[in-house]
């Protein structure tokens, strides 16, 4: 098979690996289907508190969509209708923590934007690289970097295609931390794991509302927050956490 979304559940945490290193983990069609019924499961797990995002190999994390991929569509029309692989990452309802090491381009970043808690590795390179291909991302770039990193910082990097460094990252609050490549996925295992401990409600329910923020009117976001809180309060009197 060329490459493979897998799925491992340990302690309580769904480890999704990007699983085609010889391609920096570039995505097919094949393995954003893949992704997406993994989304579902974990949703439908009660097991799963929490999801590690990896992508296999030193050497990437991913570096967007496979480019022969986009050649399986016969026109511009059926590839509007491709598998959103950073849509199926956004409806995950459980907290998803990215652990970005090496290529982090296009639509693999677009992967990390659609996560919620982002830790990179000194070797992280992340752009977004569509522009000087003769197109716009699909994947949500255009509309998560303006409300992560403001609207200059994503006018930079969408316009010209560059790329920066993990430091660089961390700087523009595209991502939240930086460690050594060595001791990345550790960290990052150890948070979805203090994660996952957390009252399960609770978590989905901060998670729900936090992102109700980037949508809604502060009035109805304020409602919804206070509804998240009712939601809690009632779980935690029928003795479910």
């Amino acid at each position: 098979m060329d490459g493979q979304v897998t799925l491992e559940v340990q302690d309580g945490v769904a480890v999704l690996t990007l699983d085609r290193p010889a391609k920096h983990n570039a995505i097919t069609n094949a393995m954003a289907g893949q992704l997406a019924v993994h989304a579902r499961s974990i949703d439908a797990d009660g097991a799963v508190r929490a999801v590690l995002l990896r992508g296999a190999g030193p050497r990437a994390f991913c570096a967007g969509m496979d480019l022969n991929a986009i050649e399986a569509f016969p026109t511009a029309w059926d590839f509007r209708h491709r598998p959103d692989y950073p849509g199926a990452v956004r409806s995950i309802r459980k907290p998803v923590v990215a652990a970005v090491k090496g290529w982090a381009l296009g639509g693999g970043f677009e992967l990390a934007l659609a996560s919620d808690i982002r830790i990179a590795g000194r070797s992280a390179r992340i752009g977004f690289p569509e522009v000087t291909r003769g197109w716009v991302g699909g994947g949500g770039a255009s509309q998560l970097l303006p409300r992560l990193a403001g609207l200059g910082v994503a006018m930079r990097l969408l316009l010209t295609g560059e790329q920066i460094d993990a430091e660089e990252a961390l700087r523009l609050r595209l991502v939240e931390q930086v460690v050594e490549d060595a001791v990345l996925e550790e960290t990052a295992m150890e948070l979805c794991r203090s994660l996952a401990a957390l009252p399960p409600v609770a978590v989905q329910a901060v998670k729900a509302a936090v992102r109700q923020s980037l949508e809604a009117p502060l009035s109805a976001g304020l409602a919804y927050e206070n509804e998240m809180n009712v939601l809690c309060l009632a779980a935690l009197r029928e003795g479910a956490r």
